[in-house]
């Protein structure tokens, strides 16, 4: 799988960072959906998509012909029927689909669709691509002045107990997107210790030392999910809700897509039982979601959060939280990077969102290409395609 092994051994509350917004706004109003950049400003409306021939976007058309037939020859392996679920994670306290399309993918160039191949309009559970989405909201937050800082420790505004021992109230927001928070505890029944074969299929480990939260990264969904429900806490409003108001509608999303939380995971607030949604489909629900709303999101990323002139996410999330961050030179705030050269063919300045089975949106800035790759083989795969895509262009 593509997905991180389980275990793996200053964004500044300012006056300057909330004008920041603005001012890009104003300048893309110059520019369109782009930026400051030079990059093309086409920002494809809800429900329509423009398609560019592969020499109208700078690609030779046989080589990335080429790219996409033997990207379509690498199927992941796991069963079209989730029939593996269970072994592989554990016991589920959440639904999965009873079958997953094929292989299939979108390639973005400038923004318009220049090819794309097999169901892009299957709705199927995203695994840890969701982290990314998950990101993107710790940003809206900040944004919105509701989090003052992403070093503040969370207790100082999530009062649920969650924060309150010695140990756990040190965490801050940027440790739980680092996966270093090595925040203690139990949620929804799943314990951030991993103990047990029955519970976490495969990924299930031995006791081991805690270290001091901001120390030592830890690919731990639990804990992902402990960033989910304090961000709940704050918004006071479903995760699911937020998301679509405040990103996927304003981008031109579809009304497909869902992000369920598991049976298990609803709890008060203020009176009102809402659900807490995770970080993937480890152990059921998760993001479920079309290859054509990824591509969306995955242009809005590459876009430095502007959408035809409105800035949705501030750049300058964007910016920290698609560059090493935390103990692990390859991650980001829960986007997986190019620093290490895990493509090598690619700029280090690429990054990915991720999951199992294989799912992935990859957005390279530098080349302002996205692509949306779904239930693909894990290893070396990705970086074969990606190298082949790149080899086709010829503008580059």
């Amino acid at each position: 799988m593509n997905h991180a092994p389980h275990f793996i051994s200053v964004f500044k509350n300012s006056s300057a960072r909330f004008a920041a917004p603005f001012i890009l706004a104003a300048l893309s109003l110059l520019s369109g959906c782009a930026t400051a950049s030079s990059r093309a400003a086409y920002c494809p409306p809800k429900g329509a998509w423009e398609k560019k021939s592969p020499a109208e976007v700078g690609f030779d058309a046989t080589q990335l012909a080429q790219a996409i037939a033997w990207a379509q020859t690498q199927p992941t392996d796991w069963p079209v029927d989730f029939s593996t679920q269970t072994e592989i994670f554990g016991k589920q306290l959440g639904p999965v689909p009873k079958s997953r399309a094929a292989v299939n993918g979108i390639i973005l160039r400038h923004g318009y669709i220049v090819a794309e191949f097999g169901d892009v309009e299957a709705v199927d559970p995203s695994y840890s691509m969701a982290k990314s989405y998950l990101s993107t909201i710790l940003g809206l937050t900040i944004d919105r002045g509701m989090i003052g800082d992403v070093d503040d420790k969370i207790g100082l505004l999530v009062k649920d107990g969650g924060y309150e021992s010695p140990h756990n109230s040190k965490v801050t927001w940027k440790h739980h997107v680092t996966q270093s928070s090595e925040w203690q505890g139990e949620l929804f029944g799943k314990s951030t210790t991993f103990v047990g074969k029955e519970e976490y299929g495969h990924a299930a480990t031995k006791p081991r030392d805690v270290h001091e939260p901001g120390t030592f990264y830890e690919y731990n969904d639990v804990r992902v999910n402990r960033l989910a429900l304090s961000l709940l806490r704050l918004w006071q409003r479903p995760l699911p809700d937020v998301l679509k108001t405040e990103i996927m509608d304003p981008i031109g999303a579809s009304n497909t897509w869902r992000y369920i939380p598991y049976d298990n995971a609803f709890v008060d607030v203020n009176g009102t039982m809402m659900g807490s949604v995770s970080g993937g489909t480890r152990w059921g629900g998760g993001l479920w979601m079309d290859s054509l709303d990824h591509a969306r999101f995955g242009l809005l990323i590459s876009r430095d959060g502007n959408w035809n002139g409105k800035q949705i996410i501030s750049s300058e999330w964007i910016e920290q939280a698609t560059r090493a961050q935390g103990v692990n030179p390859e991650y980001g705030y829960l986007w997986w990077l190019n620093t290490t050269g895990r493509w090598p063919a690619a700029p280090k300045t690429c990054f990915s969102a991720q999951g199992a089975g294989d799912n992935s949106i990859w957005i390279d800035r530098e080349h302002d290409l996205v692509v949306v790759w779904r239930w693909h083989k894990g290893a070396e795969v990705p970086a074969e395609f990606y190298k082949r895509i790149l080899q086709a262009l010829v503008d580059a």
